[in-house]
């Protein structure tokens, strides 16, 4: 009898976390919004010692692991850095759940679309599991100061030695550049605006918060596309050196002609993303059945009788 009450607690508590995520309500809103402000304060970071490198004053051009170590320098640095390890557990679970609440529905198609959802959002859980965990690590004082341009390194020459290294190498920089293609979509269609709920927006937050998407996702297809580049770069010479981190990517706009003027575009573009991070957190539909601008444009093309409810 125990058991089988425990595996009906069980089986309600997975309903009630698919029914939060459905109805994009409750815990399930709170850890989501949460997630979304913490990912905008890492880029926002990121983009800050960014800025500060192209005008010449401090800075530098380093990945949000980077960032993190560089804030546990300063006296507020751990407050600032035990809100951030909440933050990214709350996306790594938002992302997570999503993955779980996904319905099963359709045939074909539709059942690839659901599973390359699932996996979308089980990847993302997982780089914030690991952002959580390093970020853990940096408080206790047992962070490497191993910069993510090394570990790209190391990675690339542990795969490279693998059977089929050069290939799977070689698709991995693949990928990260199709990340980068899919960003600048998204940013110059403004497809990220169909997530929010544009009834409950002002002018004004719909105007800029629509300006920093587009800046912000423009200035990630740019790093992704260079992450990408030499990724691949590394598989085709068959050199680990070759394949870079966000620290590299931006290390090399430095050194690019007009280096400085390069740096700083795409670091403000970094802040402009934080910014974004914030007005979705504010407004997005977090819902799995998500698209609140899309949905709310729907039901405004519908008969006003039908939205009302009074037709047959």
């Amino acid at each position: 009898m125990a058991t089988g009450g425990l595996g009906n607690g069980g089986a309600l508590g997975a309903d009630g976390a698919r029914a939060r995520a459905e109805s994009g309500s409750g815990w399930y809103a709170g850890v989501a919004r949460t997630g979304l402000v913490a990912k905008g304060v890492s880029f926002g970071i990121v983009g800050a010692l960014a800025v500060k490198l192209a005008l010449g004053d401090g800075g530098k051009a380093t990945s949000r692991q980077g960032a993190l170590q560089s804030l546990a320098q300063h006296s507020f640095g751990k407050v600032l850095l035990i809100l951030l390890a909440i933050g990214f557990a709350a996306y790594a679970l938002w992302r997570l759940v999503q993955a779980f609440a996904e319905r099963e529905s359709g045939g074909g198609k539709e059942q690839l679309k659901k599973w390359g959802k699932r996996a979308g959002y089980v990847g993302r859980g997982l780089v914030y599991a690991g952002l959580t965990f390093s970020t853990i690590k940096i408080l206790i004082g047992a962070g490497s100061n191993e910069s993510q341009n090394q570990k790209a390194h190391k990675t690339a020459a542990t795969v490279l030695g693998w059977p089929g290294g050069t290939w799977i190498v070689g698709v991995a920089g693949a990928v990260i550049v199709g990340l980068g293609l899919w960003n600048l979509y998204r940013g110059l269609s403004r497809k990220f605006e169909d997530k929010w709920r544009v009834g409950g927006m002002s002018g004004v937050a719909r105007k800029w918060g629509g300006r920093v998407g587009v800046l912000g996702h423009l200035a990630r297809a740019v790093v992704f596309a260079l992450m990408g580049i030499f990724v691949v770069r590394a598989a085709l010479d068959y050199n680990p050196k070759d394949a870079i981190g966000l620290d590299g990517a931006l290390q090399k706009l430095v050194h690019a002609s007009y280096g400085p003027y390069l740096l700083g575009l795409t670091a403000a573009g970094l802040i402009c993303y934080g910014l974004y991070c914030f007005v979705d957190a504010r407004y997005r539909d977090v819902s799995t059945s998500g698209g609140g601008a899309k949905r709310q444009r729907g039901q405004a093309s519908r008969p006003i009788a039908t939205r009302l409810g009074t037709a047959d």
